[in-house]
């Protein structure tokens, strides 16, 4: 039957004049958030030798920006269908360039935390308006597959670029130098978007509600937070408040929505299979792979003893075959199938992964550069494919908020990767057991271990090296082989949920 909510925008095969033009500067949009998320895995070892966070506040650090983008992503991308999307993306822009100075000059670690908090709400802004556009700009099915092709080819070349110039920089430079790559894109990008980009908004949206604003924040923050130290902590009070809030939250968001005239989201979008295959699929990959790879800089760097510079260029295979990925995805979902595509990308990373289970302190590059190169093709697939189905489940109207689900499912599985598989390599990681005068610094972070081992007997350093890196690369191994169940459970979610799914603006048949 024909889905009420796959009405696409029929008749309008009239293209948009300068639509790849305008496609090259949202490019730069993408560039700016891939940028900045690869560069702090880069920056981790010399920011905790400055600002000495504890293990908590290291994690924290690491997933602040995704636990605040999470929580606003949905009222960002509808607050974009309201005002304009172009408008958003512009404001969004000079904000995060803004914000990134202050990132830059952190002087302690809960500085640190506010100021990545602050970026997700700059961050929140951009990544819905982005494919928003994508959306109204390309009407032809081929192209708009293409160019969310080249959309997400974008990001694995920001995630390429970043770790390489972060490296250079942070040869010469202090570790807030950075954030500070931010600031040429944001400003090349508002100046060119101020020319080249059009405007693109719903014609009759609505009031943006603010109740429905504030319950997507806390429902989404209260949930992952009470995840996240359940699994570091284990269960207290404070830590099921939270998560009994934020579900709390959650229910009554869901209820306003259904209850609104004119939603933020329209929630009855969970009720197209294909659109709720993607959205799952999506967190259930991310989940499996951001807490990973999160920690494979600090393996490249404080492990395996690789300059900050030598780590970007070993993790480029990853974006190498997302680039590739990205660029035929969509060729190969219409030549395929959308399932076979998906089901298959994900499922040979979760093998790939499990490949990581078997690392140890001296593990070769092949074996990571391989498995690099192959979690990189196959999260090109699937995220490519995902994405052009979220975007179409709705009319071009509501592009911001089905673009924001996306996104908000993307950033859910990052913070809940980070902290979950972050988790499982910490608590691994404390329990080793050190030389006589091992200080606590040292059990909190490998980085701890680190520094600590400068102001030690030489014979002392060298055993709580050795002690330390073991444990982490055993924390490492084991997250690893966790993910690779998560990513075996993404594809055959795909597989079942995205059945007669086409990458068409035809409704599916269910």
């Amino acid at each position: 039957m024909t889905h009420p909510l796959r009405t696409a925008e029929q008749g309008s095969t009239q293209q948009t004049p300068g639509r790849w033009i305008a496609l090259g500067v949202l490019v730069l949009a993408v560039l700016l958030v891939a940028v900045d998320a690869t560069v702090l895995g880069l920056a981790t070892p010399y920011l905790s030798e400055d600002l000495q966070p504890s293990g908590t506040q290291l994690l924290w650090i690491g997933d602040a920006y995704s636990f605040v983008i999470a929580g606003l992503l949905i009222s960002m991308g509808s607050l974009g269908d309201r005002i304009g999307r172009k408008r958003l993306l512009l404001i969004g822009a000079t904000a995060f360039g803004l914000v990134s100075v202050l990132n830059a000059y952190a002087q302690t670690p809960e500085m640190m935390i506010v100021a990545r908090a602050l970026l997700g709400v700059a961050g929140a802004t951009l990544m819905p308006s982005t494919l928003a556009l994508i959306r109204n700009l390309f009407h032809d099915p081929r192209e708009r597959s293409l160019a969310i092709g080249i959309w997400s080819a974008a990001a694995s070349a920001g995630m390429a670029v970043g770790p390489i110039v972060g490296g250079v920089l942070l040869e010469h430079f202090w570790w807030g130098s950075v954030f500070l790559i931010n600031l040429p894109v944001m400003a090349l990008l508002v100046m060119v978007g101020i020319k080249m980009l059009p405007e693109s908004r719903n014609p009759s949206p609505g009031p943006w509600d603010m109740p429905s604003v504030f319950l997507s924040l806390i429902g989404m923050v209260g949930v992952v937070y009470g995840i996240k130290e359940a699994a570091a902590e284990g269960f207290a009070w404070l830590t099921l408040a939270a998560g009994v809030l934020g579900a709390a939250a959650l229910y009554g968001f869901v209820r306003r929505q259904r209850a609104l005239p004119v939603p933020l989201v329209d929630v009855r979008l969970f009720r197209n299979r294909g659109f709720s295959g993607a959205v799952l699929a999506n967190v259930l990959t991310i989940l499996g792979l951001s807490g990973l790879l999160f920690f494979l800089s600090q393996y490249l760097q404080l492990v395996q003893d690789r300059r900050p510079i030598e780590a970007g260029i070993a993790e480029l295979p990853a974006a190498a075959g997302a680039v590739v990925a990205g660029l035929v995805a969509g060729a190969a979902a219409r030549r395929l199938s959308v399932r076979a595509v998906v089901s298959s990308g994900l499922a040979v990373i979760g093998l790939s992964l499990a490949a990581l289970t078997t690392i140890t302190q001296t593990t070769g590059y092949p074996l990571i550069g391989t498995t690099l190169l192959v979690v990189g093709f196959g999260a090109g697939l699937s995220f490519t494919i995902t994405s052009d189905i979220i975007l179409t489940a709705v009319p071009k109207e509501q592009a911001g908020a089905a673009s924001a689900v996306s996104e908000t499912a993307y950033e859910l599985g990052t913070a809940l990767g980070i902290a979950l598989l972050g988790s499982v390599v910490t608590n691994i990681y404390q329990d080793f057991t050190g030389p006589a005068g091992t200080p606590e610094a040292a059990h909190e972070s490998l980085a701890g271990a680190v520094v600590a081992a400068v102001h030690m007997p030489t014979d002392a350093a060298a055993a709580l090296l050795q002690a330390a890196r073991e444990s982490f690369v055993d924390g490492v191994a084991l997250a690893a082989g966790v993910g690779a169940g998560l990513l075996l459970l993404a594809s055959a979610v795909a597989w079942f949920l995205l059945r007669g799914q086409k990458l068409t603006n035809e409704p599916v048949q269910h």
